[in-house]
Protein backbone atom coordinates (compact mmCIF):
# COMPACT_ATOMS: atom_id res chain seq x y z
CA UNK A 1 0.00 0.00 0.00
CA UNK A 2 1.41 3.79 -0.97
CA UNK A 3 -0.03 5.88 0.36
CA UNK A 4 0.68 9.58 0.24
CA UNK A 5 3.90 9.53 2.29
CA UNK A 6 3.87 10.52 5.72
CA UNK A 7 4.54 13.81 5.71
CA UNK A 8 1.19 14.61 4.00
CA UNK A 9 -0.45 12.17 6.36
CA UNK A 10 0.89 13.94 9.48
CA UNK A 11 -0.76 17.32 7.86
CA UNK A 12 -3.71 15.87 8.06
CA UNK A 13 -3.08 14.15 11.31
CA UNK A 14 -2.68 17.76 12.28
CA UNK A 15 -5.86 19.03 11.05
CA UNK A 16 -7.77 15.96 12.76
CA UNK A 17 -6.09 16.71 16.03
CA UNK A 18 -7.02 20.75 16.12
CA UNK A 19 -10.75 19.64 15.36
CA UNK A 20 -11.13 17.00 17.81
CA UNK A 21 -9.02 19.19 20.61
CA UNK A 22 -10.89 22.58 19.69
CA UNK A 23 -14.73 21.69 18.32
CA UNK A 24 -15.36 17.99 19.83
CA UNK A 25 -14.08 17.78 23.00
CA UNK A 26 -16.74 20.88 24.61
CA UNK A 27 -19.53 18.16 23.46
CA UNK A 28 -18.03 15.45 25.54
CA UNK A 29 -20.72 17.17 28.11
CA UNK A 30 -23.63 16.79 25.66
CA UNK A 31 -26.39 15.01 27.70
CA UNK A 32 -27.83 13.61 24.37
CA UNK A 33 -27.44 9.97 24.92
CA UNK A 34 -30.38 7.34 24.63
CA UNK A 35 -31.27 4.88 27.70
CA UNK A 36 -28.02 3.07 27.22
CA UNK A 37 -26.33 5.76 27.82
CA UNK A 38 -24.62 5.97 23.45
CA UNK A 39 -24.48 9.34 21.44
CA UNK A 40 -27.45 9.83 19.97
CA UNK A 41 -27.72 9.93 15.90
CA UNK A 42 -28.84 13.47 16.22
CA UNK A 43 -25.59 14.27 18.25
CA UNK A 44 -23.47 12.54 15.59
CA UNK A 45 -24.97 13.93 12.84
CA UNK A 46 -24.48 17.37 14.17
CA UNK A 47 -20.46 16.92 15.08
CA UNK A 48 -20.19 14.89 11.51
CA UNK A 49 -21.91 18.48 9.81
CA UNK A 50 -19.29 20.36 12.02
CA UNK A 51 -16.41 17.83 10.62
CA UNK A 52 -17.55 18.13 7.28
CA UNK A 53 -17.28 21.83 7.32
CA UNK A 54 -13.72 21.00 8.51
CA UNK A 55 -13.01 18.73 5.82
CA UNK A 56 -11.99 16.37 8.22
CA UNK A 57 -14.91 13.15 7.48
CA UNK A 58 -13.26 10.02 6.72
CA UNK A 59 -9.72 11.60 6.56
CA UNK A 60 -8.23 8.34 6.11
CA UNK A 61 -9.96 7.51 2.68
CA UNK A 62 -8.64 10.04 0.02
CA UNK A 63 -11.09 11.41 -2.36
CA UNK A 64 -10.53 9.29 -5.24
CA UNK A 65 -11.35 6.15 -3.13
CA UNK A 66 -8.31 5.48 -2.01
CA UNK A 67 -7.19 4.36 1.36
CA UNK A 68 -3.90 5.87 3.40
CA UNK A 69 -1.69 3.55 4.39
CA UNK A 70 -2.53 1.70 7.39
CA UNK A 71 0.85 3.69 8.70
CA UNK A 72 -0.58 6.84 7.67
CA UNK A 73 -3.85 5.71 9.24
CA UNK A 74 -2.10 5.06 12.52
CA UNK A 75 -1.33 8.83 12.84
CA UNK A 76 -4.73 10.08 11.24
CA UNK A 77 -6.94 7.60 13.46
CA UNK A 78 -4.66 8.30 16.49
CA UNK A 79 -6.35 11.98 16.66
CA UNK A 80 -9.58 11.09 15.99
CA UNK A 81 -9.42 8.98 19.29
CA UNK A 82 -8.45 11.47 21.46
CA UNK A 83 -11.77 11.92 22.14
CA UNK A 84 -14.58 9.43 22.38
CA UNK A 85 -16.52 11.38 20.35
CA UNK A 86 -13.58 12.15 17.73
CA UNK A 87 -14.35 8.92 15.51
CA UNK A 88 -18.11 9.39 15.67
CA UNK A 89 -17.56 12.82 14.29
CA UNK A 90 -14.54 11.77 11.56
CA UNK A 91 -16.80 8.94 10.54
CA UNK A 92 -13.53 6.48 11.44
CA UNK A 93 -15.08 4.61 14.36
CA UNK A 94 -16.22 1.09 14.24
CA UNK A 95 -17.41 -1.14 12.89
CA UNK A 96 -17.88 1.73 10.24
CA UNK A 97 -13.96 2.08 9.24
CA UNK A 98 -13.40 -1.91 9.17
CA UNK A 99 -16.61 -2.48 6.85
CA UNK A 100 -15.38 0.80 4.38
CA UNK A 101 -11.90 -0.72 4.10
CA UNK A 102 -13.76 -4.13 3.81
CA UNK A 103 -15.89 -2.98 0.84
CA UNK A 104 -13.35 -0.84 -0.48
CA UNK A 105 -11.17 -4.23 -1.16
CA UNK A 106 -13.47 -6.61 -2.51
CA UNK A 107 -16.86 -4.87 -3.23
CA UNK A 108 -18.32 -5.00 -6.69
CA UNK A 109 -18.37 -1.78 -8.54
CA UNK A 110 -22.55 -2.18 -8.01
CA UNK A 111 -21.91 -2.55 -3.68
CA UNK A 112 -19.14 0.06 -4.01
CA UNK A 113 -21.81 2.30 -5.26
CA UNK A 114 -24.71 1.62 -3.77
CA UNK A 115 -23.46 0.77 -0.26
CA UNK A 116 -19.61 2.12 0.36
CA UNK A 117 -20.08 5.55 -1.32
CA UNK A 118 -22.48 6.56 1.74
CA UNK A 119 -20.39 5.44 4.64
CA UNK A 120 -17.29 7.34 3.00
CA UNK A 121 -19.82 10.06 2.61
CA UNK A 122 -20.57 10.10 6.68
CA UNK A 123 -24.16 9.87 5.62
CA UNK A 124 -24.63 6.04 6.96
CA UNK A 125 -24.08 3.66 9.74
CA UNK A 126 -23.01 0.17 9.36
CA UNK A 127 -23.20 -3.36 10.86
CA UNK A 128 -21.47 -6.47 10.94
CA UNK A 129 -23.18 -9.34 12.03
CA UNK A 130 -21.20 -12.25 12.81
CA UNK A 131 -21.77 -13.34 16.14
CA UNK A 132 -24.38 -15.16 17.95
CA UNK A 133 -26.01 -15.97 21.31
CA UNK A 134 -23.51 -17.94 23.19
CA UNK A 135 -26.91 -19.45 25.14
CA UNK A 136 -27.44 -21.09 21.70
CA UNK A 137 -23.95 -22.32 20.86
CA UNK A 138 -23.54 -19.64 18.35
CA UNK A 139 -20.04 -18.46 17.31
CA UNK A 140 -18.11 -15.81 19.22
CA UNK A 141 -14.34 -15.74 18.90
CA UNK A 142 -14.70 -19.14 16.79
CA UNK A 143 -16.73 -18.20 13.87
CA UNK A 144 -16.74 -21.71 12.95
CA UNK A 145 -19.34 -22.34 15.07
CA UNK A 146 -21.91 -19.79 13.29
CA UNK A 147 -25.29 -21.50 13.17
CA UNK A 148 -27.28 -18.97 10.86
CA UNK A 149 -27.58 -20.10 7.48
CA UNK A 150 -28.43 -18.95 3.73
CA UNK A 151 -29.90 -20.95 1.61
CA UNK A 152 -30.63 -19.98 -2.49
CA UNK A 153 -34.04 -19.31 -3.67
CA UNK A 154 -34.01 -18.38 -7.09
CA UNK A 155 -32.47 -14.84 -7.51
CA UNK A 156 -32.02 -14.47 -3.90
CA UNK A 157 -30.21 -16.22 -0.95
CA UNK A 158 -32.77 -16.47 2.22
CA UNK A 159 -31.32 -16.08 5.65
CA UNK A 160 -32.38 -17.47 8.95
CA UNK A 161 -30.57 -17.18 12.52
CA UNK A 162 -29.65 -15.09 15.88
CA UNK A 163 -27.39 -12.49 16.01
CA UNK A 164 -25.75 -11.12 19.30
CA UNK A 165 -23.80 -8.16 20.19
CA UNK A 166 -24.14 -6.60 16.66
CA UNK A 167 -22.65 -3.26 17.19
CA UNK A 168 -24.61 -0.04 15.79
CA UNK A 169 -27.42 -2.72 14.50
CA UNK A 170 -30.12 -0.26 16.13
CA UNK A 171 -30.15 2.36 13.82
CA UNK A 172 -27.44 1.14 11.04
CA UNK A 173 -28.18 2.23 6.90
CA UNK A 174 -25.94 -0.79 6.05
CA UNK A 175 -25.74 -4.30 7.17
CA UNK A 176 -23.05 -6.54 6.30
CA UNK A 177 -24.26 -10.20 7.19
CA UNK A 178 -22.18 -13.51 7.85
CA UNK A 179 -23.97 -16.96 7.31
CA UNK A 180 -23.39 -20.43 6.45
CA UNK A 181 -24.23 -22.45 3.01
CA UNK A 182 -23.48 -25.52 1.92
CA UNK A 183 -20.43 -24.34 -0.06
CA UNK A 184 -19.25 -22.63 3.36
CA UNK A 185 -19.31 -18.84 4.90
CA UNK A 186 -21.27 -15.99 3.00
CA UNK A 187 -21.11 -12.24 3.09
CA UNK A 188 -24.27 -10.06 2.04
CA UNK A 189 -24.85 -6.40 1.66
CA UNK A 190 -28.51 -5.69 3.29
CA UNK A 191 -30.15 -2.57 3.49
CA UNK A 192 -31.16 -1.73 7.02
CA UNK A 193 -33.99 -1.72 8.79
CA UNK A 194 -35.31 -4.63 7.05
CA UNK A 195 -38.66 -6.03 8.77
CA UNK A 196 -36.80 -9.59 8.61
CA UNK A 197 -34.63 -8.95 10.93
CA UNK A 198 -35.72 -7.89 14.47
CA UNK A 199 -33.60 -6.35 17.42
CA UNK A 200 -34.89 -8.87 20.36
CA UNK A 201 -33.01 -6.61 23.05
CA UNK A 202 -29.89 -4.15 23.23
CA UNK A 203 -28.20 -4.94 26.66
CA UNK A 204 -26.63 -2.27 28.50
CA UNK A 205 -22.67 -2.82 28.38
CA UNK A 206 -19.73 -1.22 29.81
CA UNK A 207 -18.71 0.25 27.61
CA UNK A 208 -20.46 3.30 25.73
CA UNK A 209 -18.97 4.98 22.63
CA UNK A 210 -20.71 3.38 19.89
CA UNK A 211 -23.82 4.67 18.81
CA UNK A 212 -26.71 2.15 18.56
CA UNK A 213 -25.06 -0.28 21.41
CA UNK A 214 -24.77 -4.03 20.88
CA UNK A 215 -28.46 -5.67 19.91
CA UNK A 216 -29.31 -9.33 19.76
CA UNK A 217 -31.50 -9.97 16.77
CA UNK A 218 -33.34 -12.55 15.17
CA UNK A 219 -33.03 -12.75 10.78
CA UNK A 220 -35.60 -14.79 9.93
CA UNK A 221 -35.96 -15.19 5.79
CA UNK A 222 -34.23 -12.42 4.92
CA UNK A 223 -34.18 -12.31 1.31
CA UNK A 224 -31.34 -11.08 -0.18
CA UNK A 225 -30.76 -10.23 -3.70
CA UNK A 226 -27.87 -12.58 -5.06
CA UNK A 227 -25.72 -9.66 -6.65
CA UNK A 228 -25.57 -8.23 -2.84
CA UNK A 229 -23.00 -11.34 -2.01
CA UNK A 230 -19.44 -10.37 -1.46
CA UNK A 231 -17.71 -12.65 -3.76
CA UNK A 232 -19.00 -15.94 -3.66
CA UNK A 233 -20.23 -18.67 -2.27
CA UNK A 234 -18.25 -20.36 0.50
CA UNK A 235 -15.53 -16.96 0.41
CA UNK A 236 -16.91 -15.46 3.64
CA UNK A 237 -13.81 -16.26 6.00
CA UNK A 238 -11.51 -15.49 3.57
CA UNK A 239 -13.25 -11.79 3.48
CA UNK A 240 -13.11 -11.66 7.25
CA UNK A 241 -9.32 -12.43 7.30
CA UNK A 242 -9.47 -9.00 5.19
CA UNK A 243 -11.13 -7.01 7.45
CA UNK A 244 -10.47 -8.75 10.44
CA UNK A 245 -6.13 -7.84 10.54
CA UNK A 246 -6.35 -3.93 9.92
CA UNK A 247 -9.57 -3.62 11.94
CA UNK A 248 -8.31 -4.56 15.20
CA UNK A 249 -5.00 -2.56 14.83
CA UNK A 250 -7.12 0.32 13.61
CA UNK A 251 -8.70 -0.56 17.45
CA UNK A 252 -5.72 0.12 18.38
CA UNK A 253 -4.97 3.76 17.12
CA UNK A 254 -7.80 5.49 18.27
CA UNK A 255 -7.69 3.91 21.60
CA UNK A 256 -4.26 4.73 22.11
CA UNK A 257 -5.37 8.39 20.81
CA UNK A 258 -8.28 8.12 23.94
CA UNK A 259 -5.31 7.08 26.75
CA UNK A 260 -3.00 9.34 25.42
CA UNK A 261 -6.11 12.42 26.57
CA UNK A 262 -6.48 10.47 29.77
CA UNK A 263 -2.98 10.84 30.37
CA UNK A 264 -2.85 14.80 29.62
CA UNK A 265 -5.74 14.84 31.69
CA UNK A 266 -4.38 12.73 35.28
CA UNK A 267 -0.70 14.44 34.72
CA UNK A 268 -2.56 18.08 34.89
CA UNK A 269 -4.42 16.64 37.66
CA UNK A 270 -1.63 15.79 39.29
CA UNK A 271 0.39 19.12 38.76
CA UNK A 272 -2.14 21.27 40.27
CA UNK A 273 -3.59 19.21 42.94
CA UNK A 274 -1.14 19.42 46.55
CA UNK A 275 -1.52 16.93 49.39
CA UNK A 276 0.62 16.42 52.49
CA UNK A 277 2.26 19.41 51.80
CA UNK A 278 3.46 18.87 47.85
CA UNK A 279 1.87 18.25 44.50
CA UNK A 280 1.04 15.12 43.51
CA UNK A 281 3.52 15.15 40.85
CA UNK A 282 6.12 15.26 43.56
CA UNK A 283 4.90 12.23 45.37
CA UNK A 284 7.13 9.00 44.31
CA UNK A 285 4.02 6.83 43.68
CA UNK A 286 2.61 9.75 41.69
CA UNK A 287 5.50 10.67 39.42
CA UNK A 288 6.06 7.30 38.95
CA UNK A 289 2.71 5.96 37.49
CA UNK A 290 2.74 8.82 35.07
CA UNK A 291 6.37 7.66 34.23
CA UNK A 292 5.26 4.05 33.72
CA UNK A 293 1.81 5.57 31.37
CA UNK A 294 4.76 7.65 29.12
CA UNK A 295 6.57 3.73 28.98
CA UNK A 296 3.22 1.52 27.99
CA UNK A 297 2.05 4.65 25.42
CA UNK A 298 5.42 4.69 23.25
CA UNK A 299 5.11 1.02 23.32
CA UNK A 300 1.69 0.76 22.43
CA UNK A 301 2.68 3.38 19.35
CA UNK A 302 6.03 1.51 18.58
CA UNK A 303 3.66 -2.20 18.81
CA UNK A 304 1.06 -0.61 16.27
CA UNK A 305 3.62 0.95 13.72
CA UNK A 306 5.51 -2.16 13.44
CA UNK A 307 2.27 -4.51 12.90
CA UNK A 308 1.30 -1.25 10.34
CA UNK A 309 4.33 -1.78 8.29
CA UNK A 310 3.63 -5.20 8.34
CA UNK A 311 0.23 -4.79 6.55
CA UNK A 312 1.72 -2.33 4.17
CA UNK A 313 4.21 -4.66 2.09
CA UNK A 314 0.45 -6.95 1.67
CA UNK A 315 1.02 -9.43 4.08
CA UNK A 316 -2.03 -10.79 5.70
CA UNK A 317 -0.99 -9.41 8.97
CA UNK A 318 -2.76 -12.33 11.38
CA UNK A 319 -0.11 -13.33 13.36
CA UNK A 320 1.48 -9.47 13.88
CA UNK A 321 -2.10 -7.73 14.48
CA UNK A 322 -3.13 -10.50 16.99
CA UNK A 323 0.01 -9.79 19.24
CA UNK A 324 -0.34 -5.74 18.57
CA UNK A 325 -3.79 -6.52 19.69
CA UNK A 326 -2.51 -8.28 23.05
CA UNK A 327 0.10 -6.03 23.62
CA UNK A 328 -1.54 -2.89 22.94
CA UNK A 329 -4.80 -3.14 24.49
CA UNK A 330 -3.16 -4.70 27.85
CA UNK A 331 -0.52 -1.45 27.91
CA UNK A 332 -3.49 0.58 27.31
CA UNK A 333 -5.70 -1.06 30.18
CA UNK A 334 -2.67 -0.13 32.64
CA UNK A 335 -2.78 3.79 31.48
CA UNK A 336 -6.09 4.24 32.13
CA UNK A 337 -6.28 2.52 35.32
CA UNK A 338 -3.14 4.15 36.21
CA UNK A 339 -5.75 7.52 35.55
CA UNK A 340 -7.58 6.88 37.34
CA UNK A 341 -5.81 6.30 40.03
CA UNK A 342 -3.44 9.82 39.91
CA UNK A 343 -7.47 11.32 40.00
CA UNK A 344 -8.49 9.47 42.81
CA UNK A 345 -12.23 10.03 43.43
CA UNK A 346 -12.21 12.78 40.89
CA UNK A 347 -10.96 9.80 38.12
CA UNK A 348 -14.24 7.93 38.68
CA UNK A 349 -16.50 10.56 37.97
CA UNK A 350 -17.88 11.19 34.26
CA UNK A 351 -16.72 15.26 35.10
CA UNK A 352 -13.89 14.08 32.63
CA UNK A 353 -13.48 11.46 29.96
CA UNK A 354 -10.89 9.26 32.16
CA UNK A 355 -13.80 7.50 33.70
CA UNK A 356 -15.04 6.85 30.17
CA UNK A 357 -11.30 5.59 28.95
CA UNK A 358 -11.19 3.01 31.67
CA UNK A 359 -14.52 1.49 30.68
CA UNK A 360 -14.21 1.16 26.81
CA UNK A 361 -10.57 0.29 26.92
CA UNK A 362 -11.75 -2.57 29.53
CA UNK A 363 -14.29 -3.31 27.02
CA UNK A 364 -11.78 -3.60 23.83
CA UNK A 365 -9.78 -6.58 25.86
CA UNK A 366 -12.67 -8.27 24.38
CA UNK A 367 -13.94 -7.50 21.49
CA UNK A 368 -11.89 -8.62 17.93
CA UNK A 369 -11.03 -11.00 20.00
CA UNK A 370 -10.24 -11.36 23.73
CA UNK A 371 -6.68 -11.53 24.69
CA UNK A 372 -6.65 -15.80 25.44
CA UNK A 373 -7.88 -16.25 21.82
CA UNK A 374 -5.13 -14.43 20.36
CA UNK A 375 -2.43 -16.16 22.89
CA UNK A 376 -4.24 -19.37 21.78
CA UNK A 377 -4.05 -18.57 17.84
CA UNK A 378 0.01 -17.66 18.56
CA UNK A 379 0.98 -20.64 20.58
CA UNK A 380 -0.56 -22.83 17.50
CA UNK A 381 1.34 -20.58 15.02
CA UNK A 382 4.24 -21.50 17.51
CA UNK A 383 3.58 -25.54 17.22
CA UNK A 384 3.15 -25.43 13.25
CA UNK A 385 6.57 -23.32 12.63
CA UNK A 386 8.42 -25.82 14.82
CA UNK A 387 7.12 -28.76 12.99
CA UNK A 388 7.65 -26.66 9.64
CA UNK A 389 11.35 -26.45 10.52
CA UNK A 390 12.03 -30.32 12.11
CA UNK A 391 10.23 -31.39 8.59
Amino acid sequence: MSGIGMEAARAIADRVERFVRDVVAPYERDRRRDHHDCPTDELVGELRGLARDAGVVSPHILPDGRHLSQRETALVLRMTGLSPLGPLACNTAAPDEGNMYLLGKVGSAQIRERFLKPLVAGEARSAFFMTEPAAEGGAGSDPSMMLTTCRLDGNHWVIDGRKAFITGAEGAQVGIVMAKAEQGACMFLVDLPDPAIRIDHVPNTLDSSMPGGHAVLTIDNLRVPADQMLGQAGEGFQYAQVRLAPARLSHCMRWLGACIRANEIATDYANRRTAFGKLLVDHEGVGFMLAENLIDLKQAELMIDWCADVLDTGAPGGAESSMAKVAVSEALMRVADRCVQVMGGSGLTSDTIVEQVFREIRAFRIYDGPTEVHKWSLARKIKRDWKAARS
